[in-house]
């Protein structure tokens, strides 16, 4: 199988501050990705947050509308949050404006109950309520008329027109935990997840694939990948200190932080994503940590330094 090697990224902290500013930064950052050999970009889905953050869907409609080339996708879509209909809608959208360059990616959110309780999705049941919107999206891309009976919808000859370009339509699976790895297995087209040791992610990849046997299905060899936070500074020592007031707490403890990010110099990034490759990687979401007045120079930095030779493995 021949596997290609990619490297997307995913904005770091928004700028605060005026509107305008941040604005114009988005088209900066789109704009830079654009020229340079970075593969695709990717935003986040919060409903709140006490930082600016970007909300996908509209957004990934301004990068279709600006480019040419770059690819998009949500890292990860909250699946929980949106009727599946009404998502697989704006995503098929997306997909058919862009000429293709859509790659969905879902997952349950992170643990923050009040933004379910925001969304009026109970948190208990927020994996049942993917796996099912998940089926929905899929009938949804892949046939003319769809109807369904499941615990939370009800579809009765449904019909998503225009349809999405690429054909089937992948869509990725985000998270850690073991529950992820079976949803990737048993229904997804890989399997993407954050803040995990190459370790961790070598173990995860076996046991996705493993899911998928018992399901009966394949979960194609070169579709796992991972999300790396980096930061650009020949002294290891000034990049973690630029980069550690961004991280988000509680996501990693100290051992796992190390072993997951790459804050150095730019052979440092590169040494890191090979370890996931050499775990069965082949897909990378980088995201700087850094200032914000400092992420567009990391980003360009990265795309000179570290992407031309992961494209060309």
């Amino acid at each position: 199988m021949h596997i290609k090697y990619r490297i997307g990224i995913m904005p770091g902290p928004w700028p605060g501050g005026g509107l305008d500013g941040g604005r114009d930064f988005l088209w900066q950052l789109i704009d830079l990705c654009e020229r340079t050999a970075i593969d695709s970009i990717w935003f986040s889905d919060r409903l709140s947050s006490p930082l600016p953050v970007l909300e996908p869907m509209t957004t990934m409609a301004a990068v279709a509308a600006r480019t040419q080339r770059l690819k998009f996708g949500p890292s990860v879509l909250v699946a929980p949050f949106r009727s599946p209909v009404l998502a697989a809608r704006q995503l098929a959208m997306l997909d058919y404006l862009s000429a293709g360059r859509v790659l969905p990616a879902v997952g349950i959110g992170v643990e923050q109950e009040r933004e379910f309780h925001a969304a009026g999705v109970p948190f208990r049941e927020r994996g049942r309520r993917t796996d099912e919107a998940i089926k929905i999206m899929r009938q949804c891309w892949d046939e003319p008329e769809v109807t369904f009976a499941g615990e939370f919808w009800r579809l009765d000859r449904i019909t998503v027109l225009p349809r999405p370009v690429q054909q089937p339509m992948p869509l990725w699976i985000g998270g850690n935990s073991e529950a992820a790895m079976r949803r990737a297995g048993r229904l997804g087209d890989g399997w993407i997840p954050s803040f995990i040791t190459p370790d961790q992610f070598r173990v995860g990849v076996d046991k996705t694939l493993t899911f998928a046997a018992e399901a009966g299905r394949e979960v194609p060899g070169d579709h796992f990948g991972t999300l790396v936070n980096f930061c650009l500074d020949p002294d290891p020592a000034v990049a973690r200190s630029m980069a550690l007031p961004f991280i988000p707490r509680g996501r990693a403890d100290a051992p796992t932080l190390d072993a997951c990010t790459a804050f150095g110099p730019a052979n440092l990034v590169s040494e890191r994503l090979e370890q996931y490759v050499q775990g069965g990687g082949s897909k990378f979401v980088l995201r700087p940590m850094c200032p914000p007045e400092r992420m567009l120079e990391q980003l360009e930095q990265l795309a000179s330094e570290v992407v031309p030779a992961l494209h060309a493995r």
